[in-house]
């Protein structure tokens, strides 16, 4: 067993390269076209839906009855691709309660602004907390952007559609004087100039009289979704295509300035070239997919996260996406120095807006047409593996103690062995015969460790866990 976990633990660091099969389990249902799954350093999921509401599923995976947020009056319900689209919890969450939402307001124009938990009830945000960070007039209904995140380095990332209408009329997204078809980086911790946020020092065009000192990177479409690798921080951003090509771009999070591309590129391919600065000074995607020449017929790419959880080995480093039109769920993964693209088949009728992530680093899909949350699982994995999945450790990180739940009144653990990074066994804790478990780890010093867990009926499970 020693082996086996040694194995596991290297996994996290490199890449498996035996066969995956991707497959979907339901998670939970009854939403109304969700478009956002985010997590708050805890083992809650926090579903954005289109309305403008916010509903948790907690630890239990049970849907909280009050939903965490409900701003639908502030919110445009005009249809179309307005809406609440965004949600990113602050760093410092546990500490200051503060959350941030992007949405089109009822004047059809970008709202960026920061809520606050309730400070009684975390399950509850004070509705009359906002404070308005960003508006950003828009000139049609559709590109929006809309996701937000905050990166390793504590300022929270903004993406925003070219505004709309098609082929980018007015060249926005080359325009460094608007905020649209851009990724904006901001200092919500200070605030100056008369602005409810900061602008970071290094920001790349601060020093440019002819462009907005917020401004990350430009040249973008409609990015549907970004995210960071937690493990590396490289920032991964999906583009929306005009007429044939859906787009993945990568870079490191570190690199600010970068020009993507649009409209003078669709992915790889010339799209309006005129008066664009030449092709050497842009950053192409590292992938691309066509609408109509890749298998099933797409339309619009929904982008995801790089796997970096522990429950499935084989998925490690695969950037995870999926199809809007084609019910897919797509895979990219880095080998023999090329990137490799596959596709699932289909699930149909699912329309996948989004992905998100646990604090543990599994992944999570939702299905807008059906109001559906999934969790991504390997099924190549054998009964035994995959029976304890849904099982929940919390906090993580941890300081003091860690809770065990097996969420199932069906399901007593048994065993629970926690190893260290390098695979030695330093903890056993056997003869539980209960549904929970809380484990003192204020004797272990800071740092990640892997903890198998088996019940009674044999079947076992692992995970990744920290401890602060």
């Amino acid at each position: 067993m020693k082996n086996i976990l040694s194995l596991l633990v290297f996994s996290i660091f490199t890449i498996f390269t035996h066969a995956q099969q991707i497959g979907i389990d339901l998670y939970a249902d009854g939403f109304n076209n969700p478009v956002g799954i985010k997590h708050a350093n805890d083992d809650r999921l926090f579903i954005v839906e289109k309305a403008g509401v916010i509903k948790i599923i907690n630890g239990q995976q049970n849907v909280v009855t009050t939903a965490f947020l409900d701003i639908n009056s502030l919110v445009s319900n005009s249809g179309g691709e307005r809406g609440l689209l965004g949600l990113a919890f602050h760093p410092n969450f546990t500490s200051n309660g503060y959350f941030f939402v992007n949405y089109i307001n009822n004047s059809g124009d970008t709202v960026v602004s920061r809520f606050t938990v309730n400070p009684t009830d975390s399950n509850l945000a004070d509705v009359n907390s906002e404070l308005i960070l960003l508006t950003i007039e828009q000139p049609y209904g559709n590109h929006n952007g809309g996701d937000l995140a905050f990166g390793e380095d504590g300022f929270l990332y903004i993406a925003t559609g070219d505004g709309g209408s098609g082929s980018d009329p007015e060249n926005r997204s080359q325009d460094l004087t608007t905020l649209l078809g851009k990724l904006l980086r901001i200092d919500v911790n200070n605030s100056g100039n008369g602005l409810n946020y900061a602008i970071p020092a290094d920001n790349p065009f601060i020093s440019n009289t002819n462009a907005l000192d917020e401004i990350w990177a430009y040249g973008l479409r409609n990015p549907w979704r970004f995210s960071f690798d937690r493990t590396n921080n490289d920032l991964w951003i999906a583009d929306v295509g005009q007429f044939e090509i859906e787009e993945i771009n990568k870079v490191s999070a570190t690199e600010g300035g970068i020009n993507y591309g649009w409209r003078c590129y669709e992915g790889n391919e010339p799209f309006i070239t005129g008066g664009c600065p030449d092709a050497s000074t842009m950053v192409f995607p590292v992938s691309q997919y066509t609408h109509s020449n890749s298998g099933e017929f797409k339309c619009s790419i929904t982008g995801g996260y790089i796997y970096q959880g522990s429950q499935f080995p084989a998925f490690i480093d695969t950037y995870f996406f999926a199809d809007y039109c084609s019910d897919e769920i797509g895979t990219l993964v880095f080998e023999n120095n090329t990137w490799t693209m596959s596709f699932t088949t289909p699930f149909s009728n699912k329309g996948w807006t989004t992905f998100g992530e646990d604090t543990d680093g599994e992944l999570y899909i939702a299905a807008a047409s059906t109001g559906e949350i999934f969790r991504i699982v390997d099924t190549n994995l054998s009964i035994n593996e995959n029976s304890l999945y849904t099982i929940k450790i919390y906090p993580n990180p941890v300081a003091d103690y860690l809770t065990i739940d097996a969420l199932s009144s069906t399901t007593t653990l048994l065993d629970v062995v926690i190893y260290d990074a390098r695979g030695k066994q330093i903890k056993t804790i056997s003869g539980i015969n209960k549904q929970q478990i809380n484990i003192s780890v204020a004797a272990l010093t800071s740092g990640i460790y892997i903890m198998e867990i088996s019940d009674t009926n044999n079947n076992s499970v692992t995970k990744k866990f920290i401890i602060d």
